[in-house]
């Protein structure tokens, strides 16, 4: 073998086994006891180019340089193309190739699938050579492994669950055609049935339906797109067709197995499903064509009533509303139709299109002007509607989703939040509903809620028996809420209602709820001394006080 070509081996293998066997210590310390893994390690990046070797252990990300580099002798300037090729690569490999077939550094420190590059930075062509092998013993093992962990943890009834941990290794090798057929039919039964058994858990969920959005999404950008499109830039989701895109021809089951994807993203990324069913009938799905024009065919598309005119589709998510006659029994009809497709399960997370007249909203200024708000807004304008919106409210309450009238953003808000706020404005029979929205509502993202006090205290003052929906109105206001400034307790009976209400609340939200009536806690110390205040008040200030020290 060449000189420069061995002394290069030796320098890239020394660094290289340096790294690893640091890195074989700490995987062995964690794997042993995962099923779903066969191993941690599969890439591996040799390259020379700014003067240095480069190692990367893991694929490199292009805003990022996690490279071990090695400063190399001047034998580096002997390596022509043909070293390279005929004798660098092939020593290179076969070397990588014997590590990853043994168990030198661990069971678990190789994965079943290994790709390897070798990239040299040349001044007139540079060379870019890759490789994959695979470990046919490790990859049967693991088949076996998911099959039996599939009849029991996720075929088996409760009260048996996957752990946390194999949750995430299942969402990712149900989209892998090596483990499991890529169609419907096989991995969707998967999928509900483990959602069936987290839906009493719904922080499990979510992070179940997190974890296999993630997967499906990752194969669709990673492996699939890439066939047909080239990526405008690193960072952009635009996807620009491939010169010779006509020319190939797509696989059914696959594209069938793309649109599927496409679907079960869409129910937390609606407007990703939506470029992906686009992209898919440029790769030539007739039935992505169908589900943007028509949706699932779950739901009838179309209801034409005798005051308005109702479109829906559920897989873009979207309700158009065409009112033919500005009153009251228009707006109920529409709201008999939504309810009813909410029963049915139309996805709560809807964006709604309105031709309407009227140009109502709510006395909340940072709402968004929408469709979807004006539609609400008009139906509060007839109280005999009222028990509509109260039955619609209570169906598509969901907590951690979202109304998709706006973009995310510091406007968007949960499903049911136009109806509810609303009616706890206009009658006082539904401030149960207000405190049961109060309680669901997600306070580290949304904000809306924050402005509310103000104007339920317009529309219906401070007052001891209105007390406790002020304190839950108070309690879900966002990290970033201010104090309310028409929330005054200037009367005895109107702190002893607060006082006895405090009592059953824990130490923060006593802080949350004299931070945002009095400003700070200083403040109420203030008027506790007060010559102004009165005695019996100032006694019920220093009770108030007590409760937070």
């Amino acid at each position: 073998m060449d000189t420069a070509v061995q002394r290069f081996l030796d320098d890239v293998w020394n660094k290289l086994m340096t790294i690893y066997n640091k890195e074989s210590k700490r995987i062995n310390e964690f794997v042993s006891h995962r099923p779903l893994q066969a191993g941690v390690m599969d890439y591996l990046q040799v390259a020379w180019h700014d003067g240095k070797i480069h190692i990367d252990i893991e694929e490199p990300l292009d805003w990022t340089d996690s490279s071990y580099k090695i400063e190399a002798g001047p034998y580096v300037a002997e390596l022509t193309e043909e070293r390279i090729r005929t004798e660098l690569y092939p020593a290179f490999r076969k070397e990588v190739e014997e590590l990853f077939l043994s168990d030198k550094l661990g069971p678990h420190f190789f994965d079943y699938r290994f790709q390897i590059v070798l990239s040299v930075e040349m001044e007139d062509e540079d060379i870019k050579i890759c490789d994959q092998f695979v470990n046919n013993e490790k990859l049967n093992q693991l088949r076996q492994s998911l099959q039996k962990f599939i009849t029991s943890k996720i075929i088996s009834n409760l009260p048996v669950l996957p752990s946390v941990d194999d949750q995430f290794f299942f969402s990712r090798h149900l989209i892998n055609p090596e483990l499991i057929k890529q169609k419907e039919d096989t991995v969707d039964p998967l999928i509900g049935r483990l959602s069936d058994k987290l839906s009493s858990n719904k922080e499990r969920l979510n992070e179940w339906i997190g974890q296999y959005t993630s997967a499906m999404d990752d194969w669709i950008q990673n492996d699939y797109l890439p066939r047909y499109f080239n990526r405008a830039d690193s960072y952009a989701i635009e996807w620009i067709p491939k010169e010779d895109m006509a020319l190939i021809n797509p696989n059914a089951d696959q594209l069938s197995f793309f649109v599927y994807t496409a679907l079960q993203i869409g129910r937390k990324r609606p407007g990703t499903r939506e470029q992906y069913l686009k992209l898919a009938v440029q790769i030539g799905s007739k039935q992505a064509a169908d589900y943007i024009r028509h949706g699932s065919g779950k739901f009838a598309p179309v209801y034409k009533g005798n005051y308005a005119e109702i479109h829906n589709n559920d897989v873009t998510q979207t309700i158009e509303v065409r009112i033919l006659a500005e009153e009251e029994a228009a707006y109920g009809e529409v709201l008999d139709h939504m309810t009813e497709l909410l029963q049915k399960g139309f996805p709560k997370e809807y964006n709604l299109k309105l031709k309407s007249k009227q140009k109502n909203y709510l006395p909340l200024k940072k709402m968004a002007k929408s469709g979807l708000h004006r539609f609400f807004a008009g139906a509060l304008t007839y109280p005999a509607l009222f028990p509509k919106l109260d039955a619609y409210a209570n169906i598509v309450m969901e907590p951690y989703a979202w109304y998709k009238d706006t973009e995310p953003c510091e406007k968007s808000v949960m499903p049911g939040t136009y109806a509810v706020l609303g009616l706890g404005l206009y009658s006082r029979d539904y401030f149960s509903l207000v405190t049961r929205y109060m309680e669901m509502v997600d306070t580290e993202h949304q904000m809306i809620q924050d402005d509310y006090a103000q104007v339920f205290i317009d529309a219906h003052g401070v007052e001891p028996e209105l007390m406790p929906v002020l304190i839950d109105i108070l309690l879900a206001g966002n990290e970033e809420a201010r104090p309310v400034k028409n929330f005054v307790i200037d009367r005895i009976e109107l702190a002893k209602a607060l006082l006895q209400e405090l009592l059953s609340k824990e130490i923060y939200e006593r802080e949350l709820v004299l931070y945002r009536i009095f400003g700070s806690l200083e403040k109420l110390k203030k008027a506790a001394k007060s010559e102004q205040t009165e005695l019996e008040l100032k006694a019920i200030y220093a009770e108030l006080l007590a409760l937070v020290s």
